[in-house]
């Protein structure tokens, strides 16, 4: 950590609380927008982290967290997701300076976020008085009646709001059945785009980013196909839970996937010299066209066979 006097780390400090209090704001006062704005929460967060140190980090994590409290008005569900986005921030902050690997950087990140997450869960299912699995249906619930109402106030056609409305309860079923993957995989999603932006923001700013080496030629781990032929079979059995479980990891697998496969279409964007603006449009596609990210978790999976990058090696890092 670079030596900072009293009065720049106090400003610091004040500094830090600002932007993420400004991203927190933006995130649960616009509808449309506000999701991915709650995307960029722990960046701030790694950067105040590096910059101050850990107790002076802390504060500013700490003080975000007693605002978020007031702001939102509430313990609630939501206050445990923006909770754990700050603690995934802090995380990541800890473990870039102990300069691990990218695995283990992201894995303890994201397993001390989830980990969290449940004891949080729990405890906050207590205070509701209730069981865990009905405050999650009830929470998705509640979620599903928003986004209606969203669609109603966008324009979307009533014969279409009818249609999903119809379908509703088994959307909520379907939901809270794959829930457990789709928090993981967003999480893990969450760390990999704010590991990927913490990099140029602490590089410019003389802050410590350990030397991952080049994330074009990562790979996952070669026995990783095999808990997915696993969970392939447990969706042919006839028991609700082994499919569900089955479900479950197919979904986290097919993140870590996506991670393979855009970092394939990296490679090759790089190897032919693809101008920023043309990157910046293919990246923007691949992540509005679902039919373009299964296309990208395919590259990621099948390149432990084909070998798409023609790399010598089993790990780029």
């Amino acid at each position: 950590m670079p030596h900072i006097d009293q009065r720049e780390m106090s400003k610091s400090i004040v500094n830090g609380i600002a932007i993420t209090s400004f991203i927190f704001a933006i995130s649960i006062y616009t509808p449309i927008f506000g999701f991915f704005s709650s995307l960029f929460i722990p960046l701030p967060i790694i950067f105040y982290r590096l910059k101050l140190g850990r107790k002076k980090g802390f504060i500013v994590a700490v003080a975000m967290m007693i605002i978020m409290i007031i702001m939102l008005g509430k313990i609630s569900v939501d206050l445990l997701f923006f909770g754990e986005l700050l603690i995934l921030g802090f995380a990541l902050g800890e473990l870039i300076e102990m300069n691990l690997s990218i695995e283990r950087t992201f894995l303890y990140a994201c397993g001390t976020v989830l980990l969290i997450g449940i004891v949080g869960l729990f405890f906050y299912s207590n205070m509701a008085g209730t069981g865990i699995s009905a405050l999650i249906s009830a929470y998705v619930a509640k979620n599903l009646e928003f986004s209606m109402t969203l669609y109603k106030n966008i324009g979307v056609s009533e014969e279409n709001i009818h249609a999903v409305s119809n379908t509703l309860e088994n959307i909520r079923y379907i939901l809270v059945g794959i829930l457990p993957a789709l928090v993981t995989a967003l999480i893990f999603f969450i760390a990999w785009i704010n590991l990927l932006l913490a990099k140029p923001l602490l590089r410019s700013t003389s802050l410590l980013y350990p030397d991952f080496g080049s994330l074009k030629l990562w790979k996952a781990p070669e026995f990783l196909v095999w808990i997915v032929i696993g969970c392939g079979l447990l969706l042919l059995l006839q028991e609700t839970t082994f499919r569900v479980i089955g479900l479950n990891g197919l979904i986290i697998l097919m993140t870590i996937y996506f991670f393979e496969g855009i970092a394939i279409v990296s490679f090759y964007f790089e190897k032919k010299r693809f101008p920023r603006m043309l990157r910046f449009c293919l990246y923007s596609l691949i992540a509005l066209q679902q039919v373009l990210l299964f296309v990208v978790v395919g590259l990621g999976f099948f390149d432990i066979w084909l070998n798409f990058r023609k790399l010598e090696i089993k790990n780029g890092n």
